[in-house]
């Protein structure tokens, strides 16, 4: 896999564009994947800077535009104001689960449901800037790159404790895998037709798109950005379900809980037997006198157990993501759709 960052350089900030021109024929279709939870305070932002941003790209013609947005499950009015939307843009499709299903499964589904020669996944809280993708259709089109990623230069908005164990989590994640996962990066990337087609085929459950998207290969750059803060609401992403997703990550792409568990064990039996070696020969040197106490039992019955509880959750770990995996249901449940017309209707982009 070839990777390679180039240098920062500023992201623009305008979205004035010219009005869009008739498609060119065989021009490429782009698609814009966006999953949705809760997100009713930022949709109406969102909406005013990727129709910008989409204007810019299909100006001249020589590039149609969708845009899809997966409705994890929303309990406010964010599927509402899609369906709106959609009906006022012909270039909008948008997609409803039957519940939540989480964001990896989300962009999953758009990513299936996504028509174009390239797909753009980003979030639909603006940290990822949409203004950057001119720049990641140029290095797809003139340049020859299948992926396009988005590498984090600086995270705004963010505690220094989350930038820490992210920063931590990326490195750690390199050592454990086989996998060149490229370090501070998200789900914010650009994918030829042919990557999502292989990151459609693998079914697993428990997903971790970035670490599948540096898997399947091919050629891919990267390009730096500032992360911005949230536009409005509060992350779905809290400790726990970091740490779930961190957990999800190591599994699908490393054995080494596995082997930890046996070194461990090797390390410990080790240290019983040494144990037991000193303790005889305390035993011979204090010619009988030697009276052993029972904290040092109960010390390594502790450390032994906690060791077996540890070893038994890893191996648990694993059972469990079989057992999601054998039962064969789907990946998700879609209630209903909008936008999806055949040929993508309005693909010439939004007219300013």
């Amino acid at each position: 896999m070839t990777s390679r960052v180039p240098p920062p350089s500023p992201v623009p900030t305008e979205t004035a564009a010219a009005p869009a021109a008739a498609p060119r024929p065989g021009a490429p279709l782009l698609s814009l994947v966006f999953p949705i939870f809760n997100e009713e305070q930022v949709i109406p932002a969102l909406f005013e800077r990727v129709e910008g941003v989409v204007a810019r790209l299909t100006a001249g013609g020589d590039c149609r535009a969708e845009a899809v947005f997966v409705d994890d499950g929303s309990r406010d009015a964010s599927l509402p104001l899609l369906l709106a939307e959609a009906r006022r843009r012909p270039w909008v499709r948008v997609v409803s689960f039957s519940r939540n299903f989480g964001h990896q499964i989300a962009a999953t589904a758009g990513l299936e449901h996504a028509k174009g020669d390239a797909v753009v996944l980003l979030d639909a809280d603006l940290q990822d800037p949409p203004e950057l993708l001119p720049e990641m259709v140029r290095l797809w089109r003139e340049e020859g790159f299948d992926v396009v990623y988005a590498v984090r230069t600086e995270r705004e908005g963010e505690t220094w404790f989350k930038k820490a164990t992210a920063a931590l989590f990326y490195r750690l994640l390199r050592r454990l895998t086989n996998v060149d996962i490229p370090a501070d990066t998200g789900d914010f990337r650009l994918m030829d037709r042919k990557v999502v087609d292989a990151l459609g085929a693998m079914r697993e459950h428990h997903r971790f798109l970035r670490g599948m998207g540096a898997w399947v290969g091919f050629r891919q750059t990267g390009i730096p950005y500032k992360r911005a803060a949230r536009a409005a609401g509060e992350t779905h992403y809290p400790l726990r379900k970091m740490l779930r997703l961190a957990m999800d990550a190591v599994c699908a792409f490393s054995y080494a809980p596995l082997k930890l568990a046996t070194n461990l064990g090797w390390f410990i039996a080790a240290g019983s037997i040494l144990y037991g070696a000193v303790t005889v020969v305390r035993y011979l040197v204090s010619a009988g006198s030697f009276e052993p106490g029972w904290a040092s039992i109960i010390v390594v019955l502790s450390l032994l157990s906690g060791v077996q509880l540890i070893t038994l959750g890893l191996i648990g770990e694993y059972i469990g993501r079989i057992y999601d995996e054998v039962k064969g249901r789907p990946l998700y449940l879609v209630a209903r759709t909008a936008g999806f017309r055949g040929e993508p209707a309005g693909a010439e982009g939004p007219q300013e």
